[in-house]
């Protein structure tokens, strides 16, 4: 099978075409991992895979499924859960009965449902009888940031793609391929903090818009309310937040536990040539906390970010962030 443009997961793909070699590919797949570890982009090299005529070594990137899938205006494959929202029950039945028509051009039809983890109970129980007693040329790509999410059922149906971090060096020879106009230090600096995730690094270096730069401004802001213990400025900005979306503050969560794990690891600041801001945060955080209670709110805000994949309010987030960082050590 070819995988080459997926990044680094070196087990997964020998896992994928050992299988595929053995009896061809599933009809039904959850691909599991943080935003920006894949994913998307595997979700497209299976897709593309189950309506490829070329034969061979699939995707064969040339016959027109595979070029239309690229272009991802095929007819046969359709996507579900992009725009933001959860999906219901309502789709999920909607979904159904398009699956019963048979495909316009292609041997298999192909539904990626995007956020998965958002199917409430109701939704995920009408997937399943899609799952169990669906046509036979109907396949299911479902995405999600924690496959725990998922129904114990439904996640017998399907077969689980975790997809992990990249290494570093992995990840700097994917961002120099990719942006060859940028300095070294900008695509180093990105390499290192996206933490493996290439595609948090591929957004850093894409576009460092207003929203960016408001984001880091407020982890820089919470960090230093942290470090100087003010449960009414912590109160404050966690109201703030309630009205936020869950992408945007798990996006904030990446960046505020990248800021606490600077604290810890580099308390003098990292990225002192770059970003003085932050390099007084660290410090600030480094001199507030202790390395015991950094690692406390790091585990915390790690847990509230797998927390943004589920059916849960950006409200109760911020209220459980702002009362799991409040008090003392």
């Amino acid at each position: 099978m070819n995988l080459q443009a997926l990044v680094g997961n070196a087990p997964l793909k020998r896992q994928l075409e050992l299988q595929t070699a053995r009896r061809g590919l599933s009809h039904a797949y959850i691909l599991s991992g943080p935003e920006g570890v894949g994913k998307h982009t595997l979700a497209g090299i299976l897709a593309a895979a189950l309506v490829c005529s070329g034969g061979g070594n699939l995707p064969c990137g040339q016959c027109a499924g595979c070029r239309k899938a690229r272009e991802d205006i095929h007819p046969d494959i359709q996507r579900f859960g992009g725009d933001g929202k959860d999906i219901n029950v309502a789709q999920v039945r909607a979904l159904r009965s398009d699956a019963y028509i048979r495909p316009n051009e292609a041997p298999r039809k192909v539904y990626i449902l995007e956020n998965a983890q958002s199917m409430n109970d109701s939704a995920q129980n009408a997937m399943l009888k899609l799952l169990e007693e669906g046509p036979p040329y109907a396949a299911f790509l479902l995405l999600t940031d924690n496959a725990a999410a998922l129904l114990a059922t439904v996640r017998s149906r399907c077969e689980v793609l975790s997809l992990s971090p990249v290494s570093t060096e992995e990840g700097l020879d994917f961002l120099h391929t990719r942006f060859p106009q940028l300095e070294e230090r900008a695509v180093r600096q990105a390499a290192l903090r996206c933490e493996g995730i290439l595609g948090r690094a591929v957004k850093a270096l894409s576009a460092d818009g207003p929203e960016d730069d408001s984001l880091r401004q407020t982890a820089l802001q919470l960090g230093k309310i942290v470090a100087a213990g003010d449960e009414l400025a912590l109160a404050e900005l966690c109201i703030s937040l309630e009205k936020w979306d869950r992408d945007k503050l798990s996006a904030l969560l990446d960046e505020t536990i990248l800021l606490l794990r600077d604290a810890l690891v580099h308390p003098g600041g990292r990225w002192d040539e770059c970003d003085p801001g932050r390099r007084e945060a660290a410090k600030a955080l480094a001199g507030g906390c202790p390395p015991a209670r950094l690692l406390e709110h790091i585990a915390l805000l790690e847990r509230l970010r797998t927390a943004c994949g589920f059916y849960v309010g950006a409200g109760h987030l911020a209220g459980w962030m702002c009362a799991g960082l409040t008090g003392t050590p």
